[in-house]
């Protein structure tokens, strides 16, 4: 058996219970929540109107809508309002995990590239 393939029979990789393998799945789904709740976020914020939608604001004129009072919170902002607090959760997981588990730049294994040497004017 060749080295390259050593993973494979490795007891840890088909072991769903290894130290590695559980946390590597949660933070797939950590990463999968973000993505998901980052679309219904937008979804949510592009469905809703905006606070002064009357048509003497727009021109200038003093709308009862801006001072007047409130009216009852939409489910759609509660759910926006949710859907915010699991948005920044899972940004501040997905950054504190990034910052404890660093790797490597592909960068920093680069082969350097030196500038080809131009001769200068021949000496006479």
């Amino acid at each position: 058996m060749s080295p390259r393939f050593a993973w494979a029979t490795s007891p840890l990789a088909a072991d769903p219970r290894a130290p590695g393998a559980k946390k590597g799945r949660m933070i797939t789904a950590v990463e999968v929540l973000h993505v998901l709740v980052s679309v219904l976020l937008i979804g949510a914020v592009l469905l809703q109107g905006g606070e002064n939608v009357d048509i003497t604001a727009a021109f200038g004129g003093v709308s009862q809508a801006a001072f007047g009072p409130r009216g009852a919170v939409t489910l759609l902002a509660k759910m926006t309002w949710v859907l915010g607090a699991i948005f920044i959760a899972t940004s501040v997981t997905l950054a504190v995990y990034a910052s404890k588990h660093t790797s490597r730049s592909v960068l920093e294994n680069a082969p350097v590239k030196t500038a080809p040497v131009i001769p200068g004017p021949a000496k006479k």
